[in-house]
């Protein structure tokens, strides 16, 4: 049986935007493949999908950071397939995870934004593994239920929890997490002691020790909430770092005990006698933040939240053992790209599907040296909206006002030169391009790629879970938590005018 692990970071007027498109990297070494391991006869493989939360493109000991090791990523890295140039679904969480999920641009799917819902229209990734007889189980941070905050246990009255999306299991949260976290196991809230990302990983290790013998294949989501703020490590992770400000110091203490979890799962694999057969990816929902000491992104341009390299660019590691030999590329590729790469590999019918999809299936890569990618990758957050095509990206802040900016990713990967005037024609194409790419996420957003061609039930407007009705009954005693105090003593020092400006202004 093969595993895939894959770790891995507006306004509804016009579209309410924010598309996700992102880039997977270039030049792949050779590869040696058993070509027995990927026959039609072959047992299906489990696939399991791993993501960061706000983790940076520079924040790993092997692209040489200067105080915060990874020796567990360093080890995946050296094992596996490193990519230079992988790319978030968009610059922010949400919308990233609808990419992985989906396989389409983010805005397709209504997730314009952090906090925004994904669409119950939409197919999934986890339900089509189900209906193909995976168990499946989802494991960490969520936030595709339109509920904003720091991450509250996911009721099971939700309907767009976990489960309606094709997740047999789930132990989840509604956004980020820090240590001793609350958490819902499939409904029932239970409270846990120690890292975040530790727990994450020994539920997902619990579900793949409880299935692996049941001759069922395994689908499985473990999304990080580390090192998302508020930034809370525990003491032990947080020392090595006491030369830095205090965020720093617990930011980076996050993303240790992150990468000892990665270890902890990687020897899991080798345990239950399934890391041979495993596909182990890792990356980021989007790119690193600013504000932190040393810097997050390894000297790209841009942070969180931008459409620059430094919002876009993430992490990635790709671990086969039986399949791929270890190497680095620099081939584009981008969290779109996973749901189509699996549906080629299990040899699933395209119409698990909803269509257009924007990624493509990565699977010739396994098997041969691919120099370009054939189609572009289109991102759009808000008004900003970027394409990469191979080693060319056009970039706009504002897409309303027509002024573009176009940089040559090879030559400049730090986006400080504008060829828009030198490269002129290359410019246009790939302007009409984008232009053109916008038209149709226009088109799917407003439900005309759904059989009923609209949206039903309408989308939901994103608010803070404490101000629902679902959660009142719990505020009296999770109010003096530290993870919700300050959101809390908020929400009561506002009026209800306040409250809701608040809520508008935050969407």
């Amino acid at each position: 049986m093969r595993i895939f692990l894959i770790s891995f970071a507006s306004n509804r007027s016009c579209l309410r935007s924010s598309c996700c498109f992102p880039f997977l990297a270039v030049w792949f070494s050779s590869i040696v493949i058993d070509h027995s391991t990927i026959t039609a006869e072959s047992p299906r493989p489990h696939i399991l999908f791993v993501m960061a939360d706000d983790m940076g493109w520079g924040q790993t000991g092997y692209r040489g950071h200067p105080v915060f090791k990874t020796p567990q990523l360093d080890l995946m890295a050296a094992n596996g397939l490193r990519f230079e140039r992988f790319y978030a679904g968009a610059p922010v969480c949400s919308p990233t995870r609808a990419s992985v999920l989906t396989g389409r641009a983010n805005n397709r799917s209504g997730v314009l934004s952090h906090g925004y819902a994904l669409r119950l229209q939409e197919k999934t990734i986890a339900s089509a593994l189900q209906a193909a007889g995976y168990v499946t189980g989802h494991f960490g941070k969520w936030h595709l239920n339109g509920l904003k905050g720091p991450g509250a246990p996911i009721l099971a009255n939700d309907e767009r929890n976990p489960g309606r999306f094709g997740f047999d299991e789930w132990v989840s949260v509604s956004n980020f997490f820090d240590v001793n976290p609350l958490l819902s196991r499939e409904g029932k809230v239970e409270e846990f002691t120690g890292d975040s990302s530790e727990i994450a990983v020994d539920e997902a290790v619990k579900f793949l020790e409880k299935h692996h013998n049941s001759g069922k294949p395994m689908f499985a989501v473990i999304w990080y909430g580390s090192p998302h703020s508020p930034f809370r490590a525990l003491p032990e992770d947080k020392a090595p770092f006491g030369q830095l400000d205090e965020k720093s110091a617990n930011h980076y203490g996050e993303l240790t005990a992150m990468d000892r979890s990665i270890g902890r799962l990687r020897q899991a694999l080798r345990r239950l006698e399934i890391a041979d057969n495993t596909l182990l990816v890792f990356c980021s929902d989007n790119g690193g933040l600013p504000g932190i000491t040393p810097e997050t992104v390894g000297g790209l341009r841009g942070n969180k939240g931008s459409v620059y390299e430094g919002g876009l660019r993430v992490p990635a590691i790709l671990e086969w053992p039986a399949v791929v030999q270890p190497r680095v590329t620099r081939f584009p590729a981008c969290t779109m790209d996973l749901f189509p790469t699996v549906v080629d590999i299990i040899g699933l019918p395209n119409s698990v599907m909803l269509r257009p999809v924007d990624g493509t299936s990565l699977k010739p890569l396994f098997t041969n040296e691919v120099i370009e990618r054939h189609q572009p990758i289109p991102f759009r957050f808000g008004n900003q909206a970027a394409m990469v095509d191979n080693r060319y990206k056009l970039v706009t802040i504002n897409l309303h006002k027509d002024r573009f900016q176009l940089y040559d990713l090879e030559t400049d990967p730090n986006e400080t030169s504008d060829l828009s005037t030198i490269e002129s024609e290359r410019f246009e194409r790939m302007k009409k391009q984008l232009l053109a790419w916008n038209e149709t996420v226009e088109a799917s957003f407003a439900g005309r790629d759904y059989p009923e061609g609209r949206v039903t039930p309408p989308d939901p407007e994103p608010e803070f879970w404490y101000d629902t009705p679902a959660y009142q009954s719990y505020l009296p005693k999770w109010k003096d938590r530290w993870e919700f105090r300050s959101y809390m003593e908020n929400r009561n020092r506002a009026t209800p005018g306040q409250r809701k400006k608040v809520n508008i202004e935050r969407r």
